[in-house]
């Protein structure tokens, strides 16, 4: 299976047999809870607010909304909320997190928390999908908001760690770019080196469930016609799923060139940690906190 556009995903979603429970930290926003209603409308997931309670109470009657008092926890400081909402993931209480009116790296602590927290022992990476109107499926561009200068070992991880967050969306077998400005291998050039050994990593069955090519330029990776023109003869060229940047800023460059130029409708979380955790920034629209609750709970187990 692979996803043209989001609202295919949003039906998926919601043909689901249940709802997922998603714990909101801090979530006296009226972005946030904009969004958390409208997938609750939607049928795709049951709200659990952690925060300054009166605030939720009167941001919810101002929407004309309620949620039960039973599922509306009433930690005011932004550390006990975000420590809440994780305790109640990691007691099966809540399928997955969500952050709301919160710096991320206040989340974030109470997340990676080695006794408390919600880590596997593995690099956490930024997930993303994008709706581009110029090319024929959703686009998964990794990483641009979390692992700032991966090592080797750390792309090898944010490649399993999106390929397996797809597998349980439903894809089958994702094609993965590992992007470099060309397609050859170069030894002075350590992003192709690097590219050039995740390639072989694939190959070995050391990554699993996927296509890996690399290095490859963006052109070719969404673009069969370019790869033919160049001679670039790959399964990945013109039909990639996953596009790994070579660092944070590259990623993050890539990201906000779609969605700011080219118009495309984006979802974001976290993976790697024991579930999904929806992590938009402040300026994220309702849309996009609504998309990104949405793919999270495709992902949540």
């Amino acid at each position: 299976m692979v996803f043209t556009n989001f609202d295919q995903l949003i039906e998926k979603v919601k043909g689901y047999p249940s709802r997922k429970r998603m714990a909101v930290a801090a979530a006296g926003d009226e972005h946030t809870l904009e969004a958390v209603m409208h997938a609750r409308k939607e049928g795709i997931v049951d709200p659990v607010l952690v925060g300054d309670k009166a605030v939720i109470v009167k941001i919810l009657a101002d929407m004309g909304e309620h949620v039960d008092e039973e599922n509306i926890y009433d930690y005011p400081e932004l550390k006990d909320a975000a420590e809440y909402a994780v305790k109640l993931v990691r007691e099966g209480k809540a399928d997955f997190l969500m952050k709301g009116k919160l710096d991320t790296s206040v989340i974030l602590k109470a997340v990676v928390n080695k006794e408390n927290g919600l880590g596997q022992g593995r690099t956490m990476s930024h997930f993303t999908m994008f709706e581009v109107p110029t090319y024929h499926k959703i686009m998964v561009p990794v990483d641009g908001g979390m692992v700032t200068y991966p090592t080797l070992e750390q792309k090898k991880d944010i490649i399993d760690n999106t390929v397996e967050t797809l597998i349980s969306m439903g894809y089958t077998c994702p094609k993965v770019g590992v992007l470099a400005c060309v397609e050859k291998l170069n030894p002075k050039m350590p992003e192709t080196v690097e590219a050039n050994e995740l390639k072989e990593m694939n190959k070995r069955g050391e990554i699993k469930n996927c296509i890996v090519e690399g290095p490859i330029s963006y052109d070719c990776a969404v673009s069969k016609e370019i790869a033919d023109f160049k001679g670039f003869d790959s399964p990945v060229a013109g039909d990639v799923d996953i596009l790994v940047a070579p660092n944070i800023h590259a990623g993050n460059i890539m990201g906000k060139m779609l969605a700011c130029t080219c118009k495309a409708r984006m979802a974001g979380f976290i993976v790697g940690a024991k579930c999904p955790i929806v992590l938009t920034s402040r300026g994220s629209s309702a849309e996009e906190k609504y998309l990104s609750i949405v793919v999270s709970a495709a992902a949540a187990k």
